[in-house]
């Protein structure tokens, strides 16, 4: 089987690895959040409003379908021939995007983007797990986290000054060269040795999960919009992703070499950190949604000002990510995240207070108090959910949490997104009933973001706009309140994580003496 990476003695050869490693996440991640600032632009370029929605679904299904599946090629073959691969892919992607001439050129090449996409981010961390020692784990996966944390924040803003100032090409072409260096570093730096022998891929398996991925990405993205949760249509792909997900879980039982092994979850820190993950991205995508619509929406801001009000939350969070890498030296995994999920819950609790006349500085603080909830995820989940296993498994291990954080973010999209339409459609049609709206108007099938936009408040009464604010702002406040559930759930998660540590040198190298005697 193949053999652990091998690290450069040298310490600039490492800073040169951490350094590809940080630029291949950055570009990955920043991806969405860019993209979606751009995608008005890009609309009004390319034409097809009514097929913008595949301009993210491409990508976001290819990314997940590919991530697990990535994980287990670089258990079985390598980090970093799959690490370069999705770097080329990415770039690939990004230049075809950034020369589309219609909304389904772009979507088929956002496509090609989600497979590099899949492959970066969950090999990053796996790189950093085989090549740094136990000691040095913890600071580098909260370095990686940070900026994982750090590109909510940049992406919006760095897409809405390329868009003004460039072009919404540039929103793409930036990725190349960020995606050369650090191809170029990866490449020169990082060293890998590898004892391969003959393993077989689980075609089946793989296939069974990119259909169901496929099935259920399709069915959140289109149902309650372009088509109703009742339809034919979308009943039909909920049931495909039943259908294929059970298919799936037979393959995998019976698969030599599954691409993922539900042993694994017999694992209770694997387990607990996987569980924690789902809940954390499904409560924390509500924040970084719904205020900058609050922002917009209730307080009058513009996009640059809801990128920089999100700061709070992201300072918080990369000071938490780097704290986490930091305490899990000293602590358990499971003490960490339990004040870790406390003072999320406590920050969605504060934000499910919001009201039309919060004032700045009070919003600033609960955003800091749930990014510092947050951020600890960021870093601590990403060690607590391998170090179990050997470097035969770390790889479909990092990218099953991947998988799962980012599944639990798509539904908690969905979920609350149809939360939020209800609060507000309700909260419309109980203060104005539609009489006091302009004839032909139906706020109902607006999108919250173009409530308050000069075009909208030109059609509509003075005094309805305060109106309109109560309600877009009970509508967020509310979601935030149910979102309270699942990080709730993270906090029940995480308690079940065991009293597990981070392992020292020590501890392994008497694991290996125990292990030596045992065999002798």
């Amino acid at each position: 089987m193949n053999g652990i990476a091998t690290q450069a003695g040298k310490k600039n050869a490492t800073g040169w690895i951490i350094a590809g490693l940080l630029l291949g996440i950055f570009i990955a991640s920043i991806d969405n959040t860019i993209v979606a600032t751009s995608i008005a632009t890009i609309v009004g370029d390319l034409g097809g409003f009514d097929q913008f929605v595949w301009v993210t679904s491409a990508y976001l299904v290819a990314s997940l379908a590919g991530t697990p599946i990535f994980g287990k090629l670089s258990d079985m073959y390598g980090r970093k021939r799959f690490f370069i691969f999705g770097l080329i892919m990415f770039m690939l992607g990004s230049i075809l995007c950034g020369t589309a001439q219609s909304i389904v050129q772009l979507s088929l090449y956002r496509a090609i983007q989600g497979i590099g996409g899949g492959a970066l981010v969950p090999i990053a961390f796996t790189i950093v797990f085989d090549s740094f020692p136990p000691e040095k784990r913890g600071k580098m996966t909260g370095l990686l986290g940070a900026v994982f944390g750090m590109s909510s924040l940049f992406g919006p803003l760095l897409g809405a000054y390329i868009t003004e100032y460039a072009s919404w090409r540039w929103v793409f072409y930036i990725n190349v060269p960020l995606g050369i260096l650090s191809l170029l570093l990866i490449a020169i730096f990082y060293r890998e040795s590898l004892e391969r022998s003959r393993q077989r891929i689980d075609w089946t398996g793989a296939t069974l999960l990119v259909g169901a991925v496929v099935s259920l990405m399709f069915a959140l993205e289109l149902g309650g919009g372009t088509y109703a949760w009742s339809s034919p249509f979308i009943v039909g792909l909920l049931a495909c992703f039943v259908v294929l997900s059970i298919g799936f879980v037979f393959a995998e039982r019976k698969a030599a070499e599954p691409i993922v092994s539900f042993p694994m979850f017999r694992q209770r820190l694997f387990a607990g950190s996987v569980a924690a993950g789902f809940f954390y991205g499904a409560a924390f995508i509500t924040v970084t949604l719904y205020i900058p619509i609050y922002v917009q929406g209730v307080t009058g801001g513009t996009a640059v000002n809801s990128g920089l009000t999100l700061m709070p939350m992201t300072i918080g969070s990369v000071i938490a990510a780097m704290v986490g890498g930091i305490l899990v030296n000293k602590m358990t995994f499971r003490r960490i995240m339990m004040f870790s999920a406390i003072v999320f819950i406590i920050g969605m609790v504060l934000l499910s207070q919001l009201k039309a006349d919060t004032p700045n500085w009070l919003l600033v603080l609960d955003l800091v108090i749930t990014g510092f909830g947050i951020g600890f995820s960021f870093s601590v989940l990403g060690i607590s959910g391998i170090q179990e296993f050997d470097v035969r498994q770390r790889g479909a291990a990092n990218s099953t949490l991947s998988f799962v954080r980012s599944l639990g973010m798509s539904v908690g999209v969905t979920i609350f997104g149809l939360i939020q339409r209800s609060l507000l459609n309700g909260q419309l049609q109980q203060q104005l009933g539609g009489g006091a709206l302009p004839a032909g108007m139906d706020l109902s099938q607006v999108d919250p973001r173009a409530l308050l936009s000069e075009q909208m408040q030109s059609q509509i009464p003075a005094g309805v706009l305060d109106v309109i604010r109560q309600a877009l702002t009970h509508s967020v406040a509310g979601t935030f309140g149910w979102a309270i559930v699942p990080a709730v759930c993270a906090l029940v998660a995480v308690s079940l994580m065991g009293s597990a540590r981070a392992v020292t040198s020590s501890r392994q190298s008497g694991k290996r003496a125990a292990g030596e005697q045992t065999s002798s």
